[in-house]
């Protein structure tokens, strides 16, 4: 058993990744990322937490002590997921995707970090449910683990065969039976296999792009409200503001975060006019949000 942690720890690598002051995301996550890769590939490819690497100018993975560089290869803002391709030979054995369908609460797996982060640990699955982030992100059938711990950034959730089930991703606050607890949540592996060929071959999934607004919001009492809209953004250009109420998507209510992803979603591809209808002050506001693709901010990852 010593031997075979030994193997899988050999797997996670520490990823550095570098990003211009300048960059759309530079504000928010930095300019200076650190946190986990995941080998699964026999080439070296490397999974991670997309938000590691986006506009990143140079990564940079640490693996069996030696420093290598790598290349940010597909970012999926769907799901979440990012992909590092090494410019040299890494010669670890990858690990094995496993299926995260059968994942429920109660079970328990075990958590992996870069062993400069922190040793590997045993947690138990909390809950599973769908995730709304605050910033247009919602996944499907998160999972939810407890003790919660720190460095999650694209740490590696395995279960008891030793395959790979979630990424890491956030530390969030959860409530189970009345009370309040630090959680994990990591994206499920299942989402990633639909699309790993064409971040592959493509650079991104094969779908139709969403249309994004680029505002933040959270669910209050069965209402939706603004918390802030990012600089240069639809929602910023269309005069959405803080403490907005989103009251509907064109001609339907929305009440959930994830009901207003959902139906904003559904309005067509990103470019799309979204008709939205505001309270704000008591007075109804309508205005109608030019859509982006979000990518087109975002500062390509330099060929290499």
């Amino acid at each position: 058993m010593m031997s075979e942690n030994r193997s899988i720890l050999q797997s996670i690598v520490k990823l550095r990744a570098v990003v211009p002051e300048d960059a759309f995301t530079a504000g928010i996550l930095g300019s200076e990322r650190l946190g986990n890769g995941i080998v699964i590939g026999a080439d070296g490819l490397i999974l991670t937490i997309g938000y590691l690497i986006t506009e990143a100018t140079d990564v940079w993975l640490t693996v069996n002590g030696r420093e290598v560089a790598g290349h940010a290869l597909a970012y999926d803002q769907v799901t979440g997921f990012g992909l590092v391709l090494p410019l040299e030979a890494l010669d670890v054995a990858p690990l094995q995707l496993g299926s995260s369908a059968g994942i429920q609460a109660g079970d328990t797996a075990r958590l992996l970090r870069h062993p400069e982060f922190a040793r590997e640990q045993e947690v138990e699955i909390l809950l599973r449910r769908e995730f709304a982030g605050t910033w247009e992100y919602l996944v499907d059938g998160a999972i939810f683990t407890v003790p919660a711990h720190p460095h999650w950034s694209g740490a590696a959730l395995v279960d008891h065969q030793g395959s790979l089930v979630g990424l890491g991703s956030l530390l969030v606050r959860e409530t189970v039976s009345g009370e309040e607890t630090n959680a994990n949540m990591f994206v499920p592996i299942d989402l990633l296999k639909p699309i790993l060929n064409d971040l592959l071959t493509r650079g991104r999934a094969n779908r139709q792009t969403r249309p994004w607004l680029g505002v933040y919001a959270v669910e209050v009492s069965g209402k939706v409200y603004v918390t802030g809209v990012a600089d240069g953004s639809p929602a910023q250009i269309a005069d959405m503001r803080e403490g907005d109420l989103i009251s509907q998507v064109g001609d339907i209510e929305v009440r959930t975060l994830a009901q207003f992803y959902r139906v904003l979603w559904s309005t067509g591809p990103a470019g799309i006019g979204v008709p939205l209808t505001l309270v704000r002050g008591g007075t109804v506001v309508n205005l109608l949000v030019k859509s982006v693709d979000r990518t087109a901010l975002l500062k390509r990852p330099q060929a290499h």
